[in-house]
């Protein structure tokens, strides 16, 4: 009796899902790839949605009106092209409001020295430091309007200021805010009590951020505290000193609320974004404010760039 050899039927792949549902190897892994290629987007897409609804929409719009001779309610716009921009750039009442800037810049060479002179030195070990961090942040967490209704009362005549300097004998009847040069400089001093706290809390962060056997070793090699700071705290913080400038810089050319509040932009107080805040609602020259703020914008991205070629982001090795 023959036996017969049998083959085995060949095995064909079928493209069908596992049981309960779920895909194949194959698809699986492709579906994962997809789904790790969507995820990040899937985050990002209600900040993405918000930033681009809440920002760049309203700098596109800003950039169409300051085309136009727009009055802020009338449904009509005529176009001008660059009008706006030549009377911005021509009318020497439009651009000098700059020069107030000035005061403001100084005001924030002042700060930063001061917070990064606080922040050294309560980043070694020193008695009741935690309580003048506090004291030094605290400023910066006040409202903006609340700072300027008090130290409007603190400038003016008969007020706080006058009445300390008699208990000394220097008494004035000096009006502080009643001449542009004293008025910006009590405005600037005012930014300066306000904004310290903010550069004190970015360097001392910096500081901290320094590997303590930095320290060590330096000490052991005999090296002051004024070593100290040249040779380990000053390069290690240069990116954050660089932020602080930038931020200076771009807070001395948009200051608003201190001087609005203060003086109304009266005296020579006007800053650029108080007129500008005066032309769209006060003249309802939207048109014009909107070139305006085009114009703060370019120039702040320019001195910007301008410092960030001249000082360069280096990389720190704290080690």
């Amino acid at each position: 009796m023959t036996e017969t050899t049998r083959t085995a039927p060949a095995k064909v792949p079928r493209a069908t899902a596992a049981p309960g549902g779920a895909p194949t190897p194959g698809g699986g892994r492709r579906g994962g790839r997809v789904l790790r290629r969507l995820t990040p987007w899937l985050f990002l897409a209600v900040p993405l949605a918000l930033l681009v609804t809440f920002t760049y929409v309203p700098v596109g719009n800003m950039i169409y009106y300051s085309f136009t001779d727009w009055d802020g309610v009338s449904p009509d716009r005529r176009f001008t092209g660059v009008d706006n921009y030549e009377q911005i750039l021509t009318r020497p009442e439009l651009f000098r409001v700059f020069f107030v800037s000035f005061y403001y810049l100084a005001a924030s060479a002042v700060q930063i020295v001061i917070a990064l002179y606080f922040a050294t030195v309560l980043s070694f070990d020193l008695r009741f430091r935690n309580l003048f961090k506090g004291i030094l942040f605290f400023p910066y967490l006040i409202n903006g309007v609340a700072i300027g209704f008090v130290f409007l009362y603190f400038f003016q005549d008969g007020g706080t200021l006058d009445s300390v300097l008699s208990w000394f004998g220097a008494g004035s009847d000096h009006a502080w805010l009643g001449d542009p040069e004293s008025a910006n400089t009590s405005l600037a001093g005012v930014s300066v009590w306000r904004f310290t706290g903010l550069n004190f809390v970015l360097f001392l962060g910096a500081i901290q951020s320094i590997p303590g056997e930095l320290y060590e070793a330096a000490q052991l090699d005999g090296a002051s505290r004024r070593q100290q700071f040249r040779h380990i705290i000053a390069p290690s913080i240069r990116p954050v000193v660089s932020l602080s400038v930038i931020l200076a810089v771009s807070g001395s050319l948009s200051v608003f609320e201190i001087p609005y509040i203060m003086t109304g932009g009266a005296t020579g107080t006007t800053t650029f974004v108080i007129q500008t805040v005066k032309l769209a609602f006060q003249f309802n020259k939207t048109g014009l404010a909107s070139a305006a703020a085009v114009v703060l914008l370019l120039i702040i991205l320019l001195i910007t760039w301008i410092q960030r070629r001249l000082v360069p982001d280096e990389k720190v090795d704290l080690v």
